[in-house]
C-alpha cells in the first residue's frame, strides 16, 4: 500500500476531483467525487467550523463515543472506472474492514487525523505523473482556475459547480447544487 495525502481539491469540467498524491510516490491519484463529498473534504482540509455536525462529523462522533478508531482508509481496488475503499476499525484490539466509498473514507480520515493509503494495483492503473503546471488541468488537460485549491471554500466550488450545471443545461443538477447551497446558507433549517 502506498501512503498518500489530498493534495487539491478541484473543480473540473466534469464536475469536481480530488487529488491524492503518494507522499513518496510521484504520482497523483485523481478521483471525481460529488459536490455533498468535495464539501466535506474541503470543510476538514480548511478546517472550517461548522454550527452542526455533517454525515462525517456525525460519524466520528460515533466511533468516538463507541471508543472505535479509524486505523486507516484503504483504496484497495479499481473497476470500470469505479474505485473501492476500506475503512479499517480498531475496537478493543479487534480490527474490522468496513467497505466505504473512497470520498466518504477521504471526508472521514481528514477529520480523525488517519492515514490514507492507495494499493499498488490502484496507482499502477490511475496514478499520474502530474507536474506543478499541471495541476490547474484536469485529466484531458483542458484549463482550469489555478486557484481551485483546498483553501477554495465549499460555497465557491459549489457556485462555479452551478454555473457549469446551467451553462451545460443541466437543470436537474443545478437545482440539487441550488439546494445544497441554500443549506449551507441557512443549516437549520430542514434539520
Amino acid at each position: 500500500m502506498i501512503a498518500v495525502k489530498v493534495d487539491q481539491l478541484l473543480l473540473s469540467n466534469v464536475g469536481f476531483v480530488v487529488l491524492l498524491k503518494g507522499e513518496e510516490d510521484e504520482r497523483t491519484v485523481p478521483i471525481f467525487i460529488g459536490p455533498p463529498e468535495a464539501q466535506a473534504i474541503a470543510i476538514a482540509v480548511n478546517h472550517l467550523p461548522i454550527p452542526r455536525p455533517l454525515t462525517h462529523d456525525l460519524m466520528k462522533n460515533i466511533l468516538d463515543f463507541l471508543e472505535c478508531r479509524l486505523k486507516r482508509v484503504d483504496i484497495h481496488d479499481l473497476k470500470e472506472g469505479t474505485f473501492f475503499a476500506n475503512l479499517v476499525l480498531e475496537h478493543d484490539g479487534a480490527e474490522m474492514t468496513i467497505d466505504a466509498r473512497p470520498s466518504d473514507g477521504i471526508a472521514l480520515a481528514l477529520r480523525s487525523s488517519a492515514p490514507i493509503f492507495v494499493s499498488e494495483n490502484v496507482m499502477d492503473q490511475a496514478g499520474q505523473m502530474l507536474p506543478d503546471s499541471a495541476r490547474g488541468a484536469d485529466q484531458r488537460g483542458d484549463a482550469q482556475n489555478r486557484d481551485d485549491k483546498p483553501n477554495t471554500t465549499p460555497t465557491e466550488l459549489l457556485k462555479r459547480a452551478l454555473q457549469k450545471a446551467i451553462e451545460t443545461e443541466n437543470f436537474e443538477e443545478a437545482a440539487r447544487i441550488r439546494d445544497e447551497l441554500k443549506r449551507l446558507d441557512h443549516p437549520s433549517k430542514g434539520n
